[in-house]
C-alpha cells in the first residue's frame, strides 16, 4: 500500500514540476472585466464626468414624496417577487456551503452483519463496524474552481434581488405617478364641467331669446356630455389603478392615500455630475460581469479535467471477520488506498468541453460590452427626457394663461352676440387640451426621473 502511495505522490510531483505555470493558472482568480468607456453616455449628453459617485444615493432621494415612500416600504416588505428573490439567495448560499465542504473528506459509518451455517454446523455471526473515509485531493484546482463558481452564482442571486427591488420601487413610483396624473385629469375635467355647464346655459338663454339656433345648443350640449363621459372614465381608471397598485403592494383593494401631481427635481447630489463608473452599479452590468466570472471558472474546471484526479480512501473500524476466518473477540481493521486517474483518451470530449467554455467566455464578453453601451444610451435618453419636460413646463403654463384669456374674451363676445358658439367651443377645447397636455408633461417628467433612477442602477438602499 505504501509503495502505491509513493508512486502516486511521485507522479503528482512530476506533473506539477513539468507544468508548474499551467497548474498555477488553474488556481488563478477571475479578474473583473468591468470597464466602462469614457464616452459611454454619448456626445452632447450634457453629463459631467467626475469622481463623485451617486452609487450610495438612497431611492428616497429620488422619490421625496413621503406618501410614495410609505407605499414603497410596504411593497419591499410584502411583494411576492422580492420574497422569492430572497429565497433564491438562501438557496445559493446553501449551494456555496456545500461547495466549501468539498475540500474536506467525507466520512460514512457503514455497519454490516451476517449469520451463516455450513453442513449443519452451528451458526456463526460476523460483523463489521467500519468508518469509511474518502478525500478528493484538489491538486489541480478543480474543487476550488467549483467553489468560486458557486460564489459567483451567489453574487448573481444577490444582484438579481437588487434588480427586483429596483424594479418594484420603480413600478410603485410609476403607478403612483399615474394615479396623480388621473387625479389631475379628473380635477381639470370637473372644472371644465362647471365652465361648460355655464356656456350651455348661456347658449340656451340666447336660443330662447331668438339670438341663437337650436343647432348651437345641441352642439354645446354634445360637447358638455362628452366631458361628463370623460369624468366617468377617469374615475373608473382611478379605481382600476388603485387596485393594480394594491396588488403590487400585496394588500387588499383599498383607497391609496396620495398627494398632488407637481413638478419633479433631480436628487441634489446628482447635480455634482454623473461619473461613468456608476454604470458598474447597474444590476444588468453586474450580472453580465458575474456571468463572465462563472464562465471563467467553468473554463478552469474544463482545463483541470485534463489532469489526474487523486483520491485517498481509508477504512477504520472493528470486525470479527478476517477473510474466511471468524475470530472472537473482534479485531481492529485498518485499510488505506490512494488512487490516481489520468485521462488519456476521452473521445475528444475534454477538448470539446474546453473549447465550448472558451467560446462561451468570448460570447459573454461581447454581451457585456453591448450591455454597457445600452446602459449608457438609457442614461442619455432619460436625461434628455428630463430636460425636455422641464423646458416644456414653462411653455405649457404660458399657453394655458393665454387660452384662459381667450376663452373669457370669446365667451363675453358670445354674450354680446359678437361671436358664434363654434368660436366658444374652439376656445373651450383648446384650453382643455392645453391643461391636459400640461398634466401629461408633468407625468412624463416623473416617468423620466423613474427611468433615470433605473438607468443609473436603481439605488435600493
Amino acid at each position: 500500500m505504501k509503495k502505491s502511495f509513493y508512486i502516486i505522490l511521485i507522479s503528482v510531483v512530476a506533473l506539477s514540476l513539468g507544468g508548474c505555470d499551467t497548474v498555477k493558472s488553474l488556481h488563478s482568480k477571475y479578474q473583473s472585466q468591468a470597464t466602462v468607456p469614457a464616452d459611454v453616455f454619448g456626445l452632447g449628453s450634457g453629463v459631467a464626468l467626475d469622481s463623485t459617485s451617486i452609487a450610495d444615493i438612497s431611492w428616497r432621494e429620488f422619490f421625496i414624496d413621503p406618501l410614495l415612500q410609505r407605499l414603497i416600504d410596504t411593497a419591499l416588505v410584502h411583494n411576492t417577487d422580492i420574497n422569492s428573490a430572497r429565497i433564491a439567495i438562501q438557496q445559493s448560499e446553501a449551494s456555496l456551503a456545500a461547495a466549501k465542504q468539498a475540500f474536506f473528506p467525507s466520512v460514512v459509518l457503514a455497519p454490516s452483519g451476517s449469520v451463516g451455517s455450513f453442513g449443519g454446523s452451528a451458526a456463526s455471526w460476523t460483523y463489521n463496524l467500519p468508518l469509511q473515509v474518502n478525500w478528493d485531493v484538489d491538486a489541480f484546482g478543480s474543487i476550488k474552481s467549483k467553489k468560486r463558481k458557486s460564489e459567483a452564482v451567489l453574487k448573481q442571486a444577490q444582484i438579481a434581488e437588487q434588480a427586483v427591488r429596483a424594479n418594484i420601487i420603480s413600478a410603485v413610483a410609476q403607478q403612483y405617478s399615474t394615479l396623480l396624473l388621473l387625479d389631475q385629469q379628473l380635477e381639470i375635467l370637473l372644472a371644465t364641467d362647471s365652465l361648460w355647464k355655464i356656456s350651455l346655459e348661456t347658449q340656451k338663454i340666447l336660443w330662447e331669446n331668438g339670438k341663437s339656433y337650436s343647432t348651437a345648443v345641441n352642439q354645446m350640449e354634445s360637447s358638455y356630455l362628452n366631458v361628463k363621459t370623460s369624468i366617468v372614465d377617469t374615475r373608473n381608471n382611478i379605481r382600476q389603478m388603485e387596485n393594480s397598485l394594491c396588488c403590487l403592494l400585496a394588500i387588499t383593494p383599498q383607497h391609496i392615500e396620495r398627494s398632488r401631481l407637481g413638478s419633479y427635481a433631480l436628487p441634489r447630489r446628482f447635480s455634482t455630475g454623473v461619473p461613468a463608473q456608476l454604470l458598474q452599479n447597474r444590476p444588468d452590468v453586474k450580472l453580465a460581469d458575474l456571468a463572465m466570472e462563472e464562465a471563467f471558472y467553468n473554463t478552469q474546471t474544463a482545463r483541470a479535467a485534463f489532469f489526474p484526479s487523486i483520491s485517498l480512501q481509508g477504512v477504520a473500524g472493528w470486525t470479527n471477520s478476517a477473510g474466511s476466518v471468524v475470530v472472537n473477540p473482534g479485531k481492529i481493521l485498518l485499510n488505506a488506498v490512494a488512487s490516481l486517474a489520468q485521462p488519456i483518451y476521452a473521445q475528444g470530449k475534454l477538448k470539446a468541453n474546453l473549447k465550448i467554455s472558451q467560446l462561451t467566455q468570448e460570447d459573454l464578453m461581447n454581451q457585456y460590452v453591448q450591455t454597457v453601451i445600452e446602459a449608457g444610451s438609457e442614461v442619455n435618453d432619460a436625461l434628455a427626457d428630463c430636460q425636455a419636460s422641464v423646458e416644456k413646463h414653462g411653455y405649457y403654463q404660458r399657453q394655458i394663461e393665454v387660452l384662459k384669456l381667450a376663452y373669457v374674451g370669446t365667451h363675453e363676445l358670445m354674450d354680446n352676440g359678437k361671436a358664434s358658439y363654434l368660436e366658444v367651443l374652439t376656445a373651450q377645447e383648446s384650453l382643455l387640451n392645453a391643461q391636459l397636455n400640461e398634466a401629461t408633461n408633468m407625468y412624463n417628467g416623473a416617468q423620466a426621473l423613474i427611468a433615470l433612477y433605473i438607468a443609473l442602477g436603481g439605488a435600493t438602499r
